[in-house]
């Protein structure tokens, strides 16, 4: 179908027609499944707190980004001058384009919590560009991305009209060698349908159309053998964007689509009950379920809704660390199994940004307070943490390692996807502390804010020092001459929880989790809530030795020292003669000190806002007599781990996305695996995989990690062209994998900073987990 310029601007009153007829019988249809609704944005406002800060400061950061830069190859791919240079980072590479989505969403979100005009006209300016961009194409087309092809980079467009006709390619992070081409294309979707529906600009619904057509018509003539091929690749939440448009317009076409856009591979396991998750890139699949709540919400279909909840408690229950996130580099473990996996690569941003909105949806069909006691632990502990408030940048991974230190991005030359989901997760601070159904206003976040509801006659204020001091006060300003119901969360970790009505003790009832009292609500009555906040230990599952602490909503961590300064201590362990709360003394409101079982001394506070400083979240504890048998063990593991640190110059792990583009991966035929909980490339007999590994002048080892099983299997590598001695086994192993090393008698030109590493499959298939490019050992000294 040809998108001319004619249907675009028609099809606003097609919108129009649809949404009466068709688009309201599938809202109608979602409003079956969801019980609850969030009191709508518009309607809230954040009152002097840091969550009102860090929104702030998104927003600054929001109104500093040039929509034109972010347009840059749209425009060229429409063949129109562009006005303004690409940013670096990510919108240099072929990804461009993701962080024009988020943007455009971010956007929406703070047009809708504060008629921001500022931010309203810079999004109606990328709107209108982003019109006249598709005009150009004619088709409905509007994208970024580029792909490279005989050595030159051409733009993206390439990759869906080949397949549309059918040629399709993946090797497990990219479609047909674009980098993730719908992964961003979802970004957009999701960012136009959120500039209509949130910020009500009249632009974003024919674009979105045009958008929505123009893929559809390449993927719909697809066999599913061939759609299941394309959904290999990242794809983001692609069928929850096609369902939103059928919500929108009631056209069956989008939800045909958005049923049909369903990764077998990942989501029949899921639906079976199964936790095969192990290995996998976890924010490729959170979306894909996200998707699915959408569609159980739209169709009603309960094997939609049974798949959702088992993922949610797969995550949740068996992946996920105190502070809320999952995933160390990126990826899933082996369920249950955290404590060895405790590194500086833990909890992607993107991941808890989607596991929260995963859990909305599971809220509106069960109110429980429960779903919020998650929601709240990721949203102090790890979102809040996520961005520094004073400069509103994002960090990519929450590292969870005793000693890590938080990197930060850049404002013009990163755009990671974790900058662009914090464009996101730091404009809706507002968004999910108020729902509500016809009888009954529910609090479920403690956060400062005004809630004036003008068509239930209803204004609120919420006052709290919250999550620092456990007690808040609710002010009713107006109310409607009606008896209803107001419910206060009572958190899992508070218990005692006491209210007060007009300041004398109430007694309320109590239901799922919440305090509910009902009455004929008047002009000044108010709500006291006071929370006692505890100190608790959180194990590990798979070591109860290992443990975090918690103080009410908040997780804890220990101070040490400054980002600036380099850490080369040994991770604090402590000595506990009871519980292992025993080893921590109050030192001051949500302060704590210990004693380190090597005798230093430890402060505890919130983990959240400690932005530029070393930290230590998890803890090893001893009995005293365990500290004696385990001590000289305990002190040469952390040295050893310390000296392959200092030994290390860089590390490459196979088989996940962003360490292969950084270290140039290329291989004309490898196969991505994912064994004991991890990722590898695994080569036939003759194929071969090149990389660049950073390198010093000198004598070198370069580490190949392979299955214990493997280690006398031969390989054949090669360093800047010269094949290497057959490697040797150290000995020195981790969980089911071992090293085999490679000696580089020298590291070639003098200069030169990187090494080009080349690893054949002899006689039998070689399958490489990670390559440590290393010093000898005795140059660590």
């Amino acid at each position: 179908m040809l998108i001319t310029r004619r249907v675009l601007l028609g099809s606003a009153s097609i919108l129009a027609v649809s949404l009466s007829a068709g688009g309201a019988l599938a809202q109608i249809a979602a409003s079956a499944q969801r019980r609850v609704e969030p009191v709508p944005l518009r309607h809230v406002r954040l009152r002097p707190s840091l969550f009102a800060d860090s929104l702030a400061a998104n927003r600054d950061y929001l109104l500093a980004l040039d929509p034109e830069r972010l347009l840059h190859n749209f425009y060229r791919s429409a063949n129109l001058p562009a006005p303004q240079p690409v940013y670096g980072g990510w919108e240099a590479m072929g990804i461009a384009g993701h962080s024009l989505g988020h943007w455009l969403t971010g956007c929406a979100l703070i047009v809708a919590g504060s008629d921001d005009a500022q931010i309203a006209g810079r999004l109606d300016h990328a709107l209108a560009e982003m019109a006249r961009i598709q005009a150009a194409h004619g088709d409905g087309y509007l994208g970024g991305t580029t792909v490279e092809r005989d050595g030159e980079t051409v733009d993206g467009k390439v990759v869906f009209e080949e397949v549309r006709r059918g040629d399709i390619r993946s090797g497990g992070f990219d479609l047909n060698g674009g980098w993730v081409p719908l992964y961003t294309w979802h970004k957009v979707h999701a960012g136009l349908l959120d500039a209509h529906m949130l910020a009500g600009n009249p632009r974003a619904m024919p674009i979105m159309l045009g958008l929505a057509t123009y893929l559809a018509d390449v993927l719909e003539p697809l066999t599913d053998a061939q759609l299941q091929r394309v959904l290999h690749a990242e794809h983001g939440g692609l069928n929850e964007t096609y369902a939103e448009t059928y919500a929108l317009t009631g056209d069956p076409r989008w939800l045909r689509l958005a049923e049909r856009i369903r990764h077998k591979a990942v989501l029949d396991p899921l639906t079976a009950q199964t936790d095969r998750l192990a290995g996998l890139h976890a924010n490729t699949q959170i979306p894909k379920v996200i998707g699915l709540a959408r569609l159980h919400e739209l169709t009603g279909d309960p094997a939609h809704a049974a798949t959702v909840r088992f993922f949610h408690q797969t995550v949740t229950g068996h992946h996920t660390y105190v502070i809320g996130g999952n995933s160390e580099r990126e990826h899933f473990g082996e369920p249950d199994r955290l404590s060895t996996r405790i590194t500086e690569a833990t909890c992607e941003a993107c991941n808890s940004y989607n596991m929260m909105k995963l859990t909305r949806h599971l809220y509106s069909w069960q109110p429980e307070a429960r779903w919020f006691d998650y929601y709240e632990r990721v949203q102090l502990n790890h979102i809040m943490a996520h961005q520094r408030p004073s400069d509103g940048r994002f960090v990519y991974f929450m590292p969870l390692a005793a000693g890590a230190r938080r990197v930060y991005s850049s404002p013009e030359d990163s755009f990671w996807c974790c900058v662009g989901s914090g464009m996101e997760s730091h404009a809706k601070h507002g968004d999910s502390i108020w729902w509500a159904d016809e009888d009954t206003l529910y609090l479920n976040l403690f956060i400062p804010s005004e809630l004036d509801w003008a068509e239930r006659n209803l204004a609120v204020t919420l006052d709290t020092a919250m999550p620092l001091d456990g007690s808040a006060t609710l002010t009713v300003r107006r109310a409607p001459r009606t008896t209803h119901a107001i419910a206060v969360r009572l958190p899992g970790w508070a218990e005692g929880a006491a209210l007060t009505l007009n300041g004398e003790p109430a007694s309320f009832a109590t239901r799922n989790g919440y305090a509910v009292l009902q009455r004929r609500w008047r002009a000044g009555d108010t709500i006291g809530v006071t929370l006692p906040m505890t100190l608790q230990a959180e194990p590990t599952p798979d070591d109860p030795a290992t443990v975090a602490f918690t103080h009410g909503p908040l997780v804890l961590a220990a101070d040490l020292g400054s980002a600036d300064e380099q850490f080369g201590g040994i991770g604090p362990a402590l000595i506990a003669t009871g519980a292992a709360t025993t080893a921590l003394a109050a030192d001051g409101a949500g302060r704590f000190r210990a004693a380190g079982a090597l005798g230093e001394e430890l402060r505890l506070l919130p983990f959240f806002n400690q932005y530029d400083r070393r930290a230590a979240v998890y803890f090893r504890t001893f009995t005293p007599d365990g500290w004696a048998a385990a001590r000289e063990e305990y002190v040469q593991a952390a040295e050893a781990s310390q000296a392959l640190a200092r030994r290390t110059v860089d590390v490459l792990y196979l088989g996940e996305m962003q360490p292969e583009r950084d270290h140039q991966f290329a291989s004309d035929r490898s196969e991505v695996v994912n064994w004991s909980g991890r990722s590898a490339r695994r080569l036939r007999p003759g194929e071969s995989l090149q990389v660049l590994l950073a390198r010093r002048p000198g004598p070198a080892i370069l580490r190949l990690m392979v299955a214990k099983g493997d280690v006398d299997r031969r390989m054949i590598v090669s360093v800047d062209g010269q094949e290497l001695a057959t490697g040797t086994a150290p000995g020195v192993t981790v969980g089911n994998l071992a090293a085999v090393d490679y000696i580089i008698p020298s590291a070639g030109e003098q200069g030169r900073d990187h090494a080009e590493v080349q690893v054949t499959a002899d006689k039998e298939d070689a399958v490489v987990y990670e390559m440590r490019m290393m010093a000898p050992e005795a140059a660590s000294t």
